[in-house]
């Protein structure tokens, strides 16, 4: 096999393995924005938004590290998940919000419209002045043995009553379930 075949093969399996995780991403994703919108109304026009969804992807940072002592299926995967706490990520959810978007899940899309950065939450939050807003953070995904996940979900008020935990996902027959939440917390 010359060189230039061993470099296209190579090649194509490190873009298959990028578009697959965005693709996990965006299962992953679309189960978590399913559960929080569930009970979440339609956005019509003058209809206030009362739960938001933060664009970046929140960096994986040191409290994983307490998660993963709380949890034996953690504990046996540990080494893969600390490899995946990285501080400086710059990364948001357009892609998949877009991939989740694009063809089905309209009804989805009607609750949770448009993704605001920070500031564009509080912005929003101070017009209204009524402190019943919440914004969801959601992690970059953490994936280990081959068939699970770990990812942060925050939401976060301008006033106390913020809370979060960590889940657990399981990948069945293709299909993303929730199995575990851990490390839940609130103000």
């Amino acid at each position: 096999m010359n060189l230039n075949r061993v470099l296209i093969i190579g090649f194509v399996l490190f873009l298959q393995q990028i578009y697959g995780q965005e693709n996990q991403d965006s299962a992953i994703l679309k189960v978590l924005l399913s559960k929080y919108y569930q009970n979440e109304k339609v956005i019509k026009k003058d209809r206030l938004q009362l739960l938001r969804f933060y664009c970046k992807k929140a960096p994986n940072n040191e409290e994983t590290f307490e998660v993963i002592n709380k949890s034996s299926l953690l504990k046996q995967n540990s080494k893969v998940i600390k490899s995946q706490v990285i501080n400086t990520l710059n990364e948001d959810w357009s892609k998949e919000l877009s991939a989740i978007f694009a063809k089905e899940n309209q009804y989805l899309k009607s609750k949770v419209n448009d993704c605001l950065s920070l500031e564009a939450y509080q912005k929003v939050s101070d017009r209204f002045n009524d402190h019943n807003q919440r914004l969801m953070i959601v992690s970059k995904p953490m994936y280990f043995a081959s068939k699970y996940c770990l990812v942060k979900v925050a939401f976060y008020r301008n006033i106390e009553h913020n809370n979060g935990c960590f889940i657990v996902l399981e990948n069945k027959e293709n299909v993303w379930t929730i199995v575990d939440l851990l490390n839940e917390w609130s103000t």
